[in-house]
């Protein structure tokens, strides 16, 4: 369950978003984007083109098909596994992408490992996105700049890819092959896979979406808490209408339109 405080921090986030980019946008045109072949055809011929499929995918379902982005891999990290039973520790690892922008165009970059998880790297290019939604607002996220990236995980889920951003929050994985076997942990994002479940909850509260429609696709390991997440909010007096009360301010900030 989360604290007080990380319930106002979501609270003020969601306020902060609608006040920019709710109204219609948001309450008519956003969905909840789900892990099917309806939202990501799988006609695909090469992990390069899956790559690019899914950004051009993610982008559309974000409502910014028409906003001007630059794909750009990363450097591949070096194989930590050199030989039988031997691991590099602590080796430098690429982060999962990153954002820029120059002469109003985005730069995304993406670690080329994200090609072989299709959900890690729809929650990515939704996070980058994110950064691209909100860089030029003319009010910073609650608490300031410096939350930027915890309020960019929120706004990932504010367009609908909150079911991508829940399940690729923590991964752990074990492996075997004829030399060795083990395990790795890694987490992605910035927020916790708890607090990344609550604001799914908040953003299908919002849209009247029946958690019941969304445990299909969340990790089994995460159903329940999704659920407990759901009450909390149903339970916590004016929360829903407080942030339904919010209305959208001028669009004479937009770099561009959404949508359309």
């Amino acid at each position: 369950m989360l604290s007080d405080e990380d319930v106002a921090f979501q609270r003020e986030t969601y306020k902060w978003l609608l006040k920019y980019f709710g109204g219609k946008d948001f309450y008519t045109h956003t969905q909840l984007v789900l892990p099917t072949d309806a939202f990501f055809p799988s006609h695909i011929a090469s992990p390069d083109e899956a790559v690019t499929t899914t950004f051009l995918q993610v982008r559309q379902h974000a409502g910014m098909g028409i906003w001007p982005c630059a794909l750009v891999p990363q450097e591949a990290d070096d194989d930590t596994h050199v030989g039988p039973c031997l691991l590099i520790q602590q080796a430098p690892h690429s982060p999962n992408g990153t954002y820029c922008r120059y002469e109003g165009k985005a730069y995304i970059s993406f670690n080329p490992e994200l090609a072989n998880h299709p959900a890690r790297i729809v929650a990515t290019f939704a996070h980058e996105l994110g950064h691209y939604l909100t860089d030029d607002l003319p009010e910073p996220p609650p608490g300031g700049w410096e939350n930027w990236e915890f309020a960019t995980d929120l706004t990932a889920v504010f367009l609908g890819f909150g079911i991508f951003s829940a399940n690729t929050a923590f991964n752990f994985q074990q492996y075997a092959n004829g030399e060795s076997q083990g395990w790795r942990s890694q987490r992605s994002g910035y927020l916790s896979d708890v607090e990344l479940l609550f604001a799914l909850a908040l953003f299908c509260q919002l849209k009247g979406i029946r958690p019941e429609s969304v445990t299909t696709y969340i990790k089994p390991s995460l159903k329940s808490m999704f659920l407990k997440c759901h009450k909390q909010i149903v339970r916590t007096e004016g929360l829903i209408a407080d942030i339904r009360s919010v209305s959208r301010v001028s669009q004479s900030h937009d770099k561009h339109p959404r949508f359309e």
